[in-house]
Formats: C-alpha cells, structure tokens, sequence
C-alpha cells in the first residue's frame, strides 16, 4: 500500500522510452526510437482511492481560481471510480478493445458493447480524450464493437462543424462515443447528446502525448475534463444503485 501511495503522491513522471540501435548500409551506428506509444504506467497501478485522489491533486494544481468549497465540491467518490488496477497489460492503444471488453463482463447491468440503445444519441459508453488526432485514433480501434446499427461516434471538434455533429448525433444509434470533453459538453447543451442510457465513462489518462503529458497534465484539457464529469447529468449518478455511471480510467 505504501508504493501505491507513493504513486499518487508523486509528479507521475513518465518513464522514458528505451531506445534501440541499428547498423545502415555503410555500417555507421543509428538510433532508432522504438515504435511503441509513450504511457505512463503508473495510472494503471493505482486503485479507485488512489485515483481519487490524483484526480483531486490535479484538481487542485488548475482551480488557482476556485474556493476551497469549490474544490471540495469537484470532488470525485473513489465508489465512482471502477479499480483496474488487477489488468497486467500494457494500456497501449491496440489493447482497449480487450479492456473494455473485460471490465464490462464484470457488471450485471452492463449492455453489450456491440448494441446501441433504441434511441438515437444515447450510448452505453463514452470516451474522453484529449485531444482530436487521439480521438479519431482510439475510434478507429474501437470499431471492433459497430455494427450496422451500433454506431462508433467520433465526437470532437476537428474538422466538424458543431451543427453538423448535432444532426449526426440526434439521427444516429450510438453505443461507444469518444470524443473530447469540450465538444461533449456542447453536444449535450445542443440536447442532441442523451445520457440516460449512459453506463461507463472511460477516460484516456496512461497516454502520453509529444511531451509527455496526459489529460491531467494540461489546464485546456483537465479544466473541460472536470467541467464534464461535475455535470449533475453525472455527479448525481456517481452514488445511486439504480443506473449509476462508472468512470474508468485508462
């Protein structure tokens, strides 16, 4: 338990990327950066309280601004939060499928993944990124789960017009939304976004981006981010038994 609280306690510097040497055709020695993606492993060390917790220093580090009342308000329930920290893979990108997949078999009201809920706009599982590229990226991997009438839903502003998204959005069978939490927030402000149907939020936080910072690391994406997930839409349902939203972090 002590390494743990450590974990949490710490700047979650990243461990750098080991680097490989090869031989060219003249045979002059190179470097070659290897191919895998940055993470930080650290995330997927930590339990529900210990998350909580990161969650709430990270808080703290961006709300300069916000009273100590607010702060406290923020606050996440480590009860919200789901423990992965049983799952020894690595949080590559490719290995989210599996996830998912295995965290889900775990809740007895879970739907499948593969089914979209009757109506349009409304998926089972939403998930939040930083950034647009790493949306569009993390779809693609998650479209394992679309089926003719279960819709993989990109949902960020890049390159698509917020009118546009709405339409899409209100005539469209969703089961797995992944986006970024700004462009959530307005889809749900549009009313083209439901949430009643909503049983898991994962969020993207053991990728790292070019310089070495996850979703927490940064005001413009932490800020949107518990912006969101404060949202009595959410907050409400973190505590209750009847149709709670579970965060998980990956």
């Amino acid at each position: 338990m002590k390494r743990k609280r450590g974990l949490a306690e710490s700047h979650m510097a990243p461990r750098s990327k080991p680097k490989e040497q090869s031989e060219d055709s003249s045979g002059a020695r190179r470097k070659k950066v290897a191919s895998k993606e940055d993470i930080n492993p650290d995330i997927g060390m930590m339990d529900n309280r210990l998350l909580a917790d990161y969650v709430a220093q990270r808080t703290k580090r961006f709300g300069e601004d916000l009273s100590l009342v607010e702060l406290e308000d923020m606050h996440i329930p480590e009860s919200a939060i789901v423990d992965t920290s049983e799952w020894n893979r690595e949080r590559q990108t490719t290995n989210l499928p599996d996830f998912l997949t295995h965290f889900a078999q775990y809740d007895a009201r879970s739907t499948d993944l593969s089914l979209a809920p009757m109506q349009p706009g409304s998926p089972h599982t939403l998930v939040l990124t930083g950034a647009a590229l790493r949306a569009a990226e993390l779809s693609r991997v998650l479209r394992k789960f679309q089926k003719k009438d279960a819709t993989v839903a990109k949902l960020f502003a890049k390159h698509i017009k917020l009118q546009d998204a709405t339409a899409f959005v209100k005539k469209t069978r969703i089961n797995i939304g992944v986006g970024t939490p700004s462009r959530i927030i307005d889809l749900i402000a549009e009313g083209a976004l439901r949430l009643e149907t909503l049983e898991r939020v994962v969020i993207d936080c053991s990728f790292l981006d070019r310089k070495k910072r996850n979703i927490f690391d940064m005001k413009e994406t932490q800020r949107p981010l518990m912006q969101l997930l404060n949202k009595d839409s959410f907050k409400l349902r973190y505590t209750t038994t009847e149709s709670p939203i579970k965060l998980i972090f990956y």
